[in-house]
């Protein structure tokens, strides 16, 4: 089948972590996908940090893996250690992290990408968009190739005029060794499209045989780990390789201070808006003059590499000023580099020019995804890459779009964000942006969203069948523990051990187990429990949904409560072409903002900075409410 007479239902332009979900996700619903990419050696590189997941990062991932995504899987498969942050606070703030191998990841993202059906790949750097009107019908290569396509989904990362700095040294390019895309920024900005710069930048690469271990505080992963994939093929890690934590000091500073005015930060020729909670160590100890030191984890980049990542030590500083500096680190005094840090700048499109589909508003058929829409991030990149080609099969497909709602999925929090408030600085996803974060939890993304998944066609049938059996395990234990009485003689110890007060008569082990101090492990002795979870098979992952369900229930219950309220609002619909200018009696920021987000519903107007709860008030009238 020739490129040249193909007619794609959906064309990727891009292969990091958005664009290899958004192929994986369009071609497993069916739709004959091409992705495109400057190189397939490349497919899903890890650009910065070795790792996926963190704070509500691996909710992220849970939820994309819940939902028939790739990236828990391939992390799983590719991971050297795990850790489950925030264990000490409540399950709504667990959040898992893995360290990857950097090259297995990308290997192990290719391999399945080429086991998927529907897949095509082509090698090429796309230059230009193809319009019929205000409609995509496909793109143009730097080759000279037109490839025809029913959708398209950019996801072209840092690369869109990608400007690299180090030093008072300036060169174009995507990432360190590969060239920048052009083309595609101005095609976009003919048609009507606002689009910004931003920045971000990555540390230096190190040899870590040149390092001092020694003088570094070692960082395992948890004794007993856990693994991303609700799929029973992949397993947790057996064994794991350990990071470092070593930290600046005021000698540090100093000699970095000395390169400021070298700095493309400083000295005016970085103009653009850099991640605010990932800053460069030249802007952190210029905020935060007061602090002597920062921490720096040296995290491995792989199995068998020497090639150790630097984190908390991003900059775009000169060379020079770089290896005098980070000689003053404990342990790196005798350092060699493998690569210096740098920033980059590049295009990106304030996604209020998207719909919550990430189907532009401009342009019919077209979606954005990933950092063009000013996220930072490999696992906010990959979330809207599954969305947007969901979304993209589905218009293909002449279906429905599929909309998350805030409160079931941070996926759900990410995309009304965006869309809703826009962005002016890299959006990097936390708990705290989500108000319904103790249903979003990462222990229950499959429960929430594979049998959504499974009715869009991406989730299996076997993830379907374990959700249902999770479930209801879950549910015969909590009953189990409802309707079973201990006496005082076998639990009285167990509280005695713990000093918390005793019993003085048969209680049911439900009220027992739902003590705060008390964790499940302490009723181990407890006999006719351990003969009903041996006799019923009840798993760890069960357990877990069962325990959660004890101490938090009344929490639970009150945020289904409330995003009950929030779904009502959600219901009252704003038709597409209501003219907000009209209405005098909404306030003039209110009319400015509504008419360039067009919310489609009530409860997203709410959302939007600058619109006050009377002018709601005055939408409900509107609305025959």
């Amino acid at each position: 089948m020739s490129l040249f007479s193909t007619t794609y239902d959906v064309i990727v332009v891009g292969g990091g972590h958005a664009g290899s979900e958004a192929a994986a996700a369009a071609a497993n619903m069916g739709a004959h996908t091409l992705l495109i990419t400057m190189n397939l050696q490349n497919i899903a590189q890890m650009s910065c940090n070795p790792a996926m997941g963190g704070i509500a990062k691996g909710q992220i991932i849970r939820e994309i893996d819940a939902l028939g995504g790739y990236s828990g899987i391939v992390t799983d498969k590719t991971a050297i250690q795990f850790k489950m942050l925030n264990k000490s606070k409540g399950p709504a703030m667990w959040s898992p992290r893995a360290q990857s191998d950097r090259m297995q990841f990308s290997e192990c993202w290719r391999t399945m990408l080429e086991q998927t059906e529907n897949v095509d790949f082509y090698q090429d750097s796309v230059n230009g968009l193809l319009f019929d009107d205000n409609k995509i019908i496909g793109v143009k290569t730097v080759l000279g190739l037109e490839i025809k396509a029913k959708t398209v989904v950019i996801t072209a990362g840092t690369f869109l005029n990608g400007l690299i700095h180090i030093g008072d040294k300036s060169f174009g390019g995507g990432r360190a060794g590969e060239g920048a895309s052009t083309g595609i920024t101005e095609d976009l900005v003919a048609k009507g499209f606002e689009s910004g710069r931003m920045k971000t930048g990555t540390p230096p690469r190190v040899d870590g045989r040149s390092l001092d271990y020694s003088k570094m505080i070692e960082q395992p992963g948890d004794e007993v780990t856990e693994k991303f994939s609700y799929l029973p093929t992949t397993k947790a890690l057996q064994k794991q390789r350990s990071c470092w934590l070593t930290y600046t000091n005021l000698d540090v500073h100093d000699l970095l201070r000395t390169g400021f005015d070298r700095s493309p930060m400083f000295n005016g020729r970085i103009k653009s808006t850099g991640p605010r909670y990932c800053p460069s160590i030249e802007d952190k100890i210029d905020r935060f003059a007061t602090k002597d030191r920062h921490q720096m984890f040296i995290e491995p980049e792989g199995w068998t590499t020497c090639e150790m990542y630097v984190n908390g030590f991003s900059t775009s500083l000169p060379e020079d000023i770089q290896d005098k500096a980070i000689r003053s680190v404990a342990g790196f005094e005798n350092v060699k580099f493998l690569r210096y840090g740098y920033a980059i700048e590049y295009d990106y499109f304030p996604p209020t020019q998207l719909k919550h589909s990430l189907e532009t508003k401009i342009i019919e058929n077209l979606f954005f995804a990933g950092q063009i829409n000013g996220t930072t991030g490999y696992e906010e990149a990959a979330a809207q890459g599954l969305m947007a080609g969901v979304n993209a099969a589905l218009k293909m497909q002449g279906k429905e779009p599929f909309v998350l709602k805030r409160n079931e999925a941070y996926i759900g929090v990410l995309v009304d964000d965006l869309i809703t408030k826009g962005t002016e600085e890299p959006y990097r996803m936390f708990t705290s942006r989500a108000e319904y974060r103790t249903l979003l939890r990462q222990d229950n993304a499959d429960l929430r969203l594979t049998p959504i998944g499974y009715k869009l066609g991406l989730a299996s049938q076997e993830r379907l069948d374990r959700v249902v059996e999770k479930q209801e395990k879950a549910d015969l234990l909590i009953k189990f523990l409802q309707e079973t009485s201990v006496k005082q003689e076998e639990i009285n110890p167990i509280l005695e051990a713990k000093n918390l007060a005793l019993i003085n008569q048969s209680m049911k082990l439900y009220k027992i187990a739902a003590r705060p101090q008390l964790e499940f492990s302490d009723f181990k002795n407890v006999k006719k429990l351990n003969i009903f979870l041996d006799d019923n098979a009840i798993d760890k992952e069960a357990i877990e949904q069962a325990v959660i369900h004890l101490k938090y229930s009344g929490y639970i219950e009150k945020e289904k409560n409330n995003a009950d309220k929030l779904n009502r609002l959600e219901n009252v619909m704003i038709p597409s072409t209501f003219n907000y200018q009209k209405v005098k009696s909404l306030s003039f920021e209110a009319r400015e903002k509504l008419s360039k987000i067009q919310p489609t519903s009530i409860s997203q107007a709410s959302r939007i900075s600058g619109v006050s709860p009377s002018d709601i008030s005055v939408l409900l009238v509107y609305m025959g409410r």
